[in-house]
């Protein structure tokens, strides 16, 4: 697990643009020898994580008419067709615009907006097993779990973090011979 102090974290009031900062400045902090974060954790007033923003999250909020789909993540495992889901991209007229545009438009944006607001399947208490843990990743195909202690949370376990330490486990192992 990475500690919530080891994670970059913004209020939920700041721009896109400060949490784009706060990303790069923990990256270029975080110890080189493992890897780097992708997401930035979002406090409220009282310091309590309510939510989070992914790459995914930041990227999809360049695109407004997203919204319009609702839960892009149900869509993305509905098993639509590659070609439905162009069809759907040229007839919503979708990423119509200039990238450098279209970044000026979300960087004053609030963090808030774009947020995602992890559910009771994407966290795991801090003293559940490494089975559990892979168990969740799994199942509910996470990047990463938001770690807690009864309501708070105290980090965040990732699963580069977790797919290190299996293929540390696997080069620990001897072959059997079946």
């Amino acid at each position: 697990m990475v500690p919530l102090e080891e994670y970059p974290t913004v209020p939920e009031d700041a721009s896109i643009y400060e949490a784009v900062i706060a990303l790069e400045k923990a990256q270029k902090a975080f110890d080189k020898a493992r890897y780097p974060h992708r997401a930035i954790l979002v406090h409220d007033k009282d310091k309590r994580i309510v939510g989070k923003v992914s790459q995914w999250d930041l990227i999809k909020s360049l695109e407004p008419k997203y919204e319009v789909f609702g839960d892009m993540r149900s869509i993305s495992l509905s098993g639509l067709s590659p070609l439905l889901i162009k069809s759907i991209m040229e007839n919503s007229k979708l990423w119509q615009g200039n990238l450098d545009t279209v970044c000026s438009r979300i960087a004053g944006k609030k963090v808030k907006d774009i947020m995602y607001c992890p559910t009771e399947g994407e966290k795991v208490e801090e003293d559940a097993t490494l089975g559990e843990a892979l168990h969740m990743l799994v199942v509910g195909h996470h990047q990463s779990l938001l770690v807690t202690r009864g309501d708070m949370i105290v980090g965040i376990l990732r699963l580069t973090d977790m797919f290190n330490l299996v293929c540390e486990k696997i080069k620990s192992c001897q072959i059997r011979e079946e």
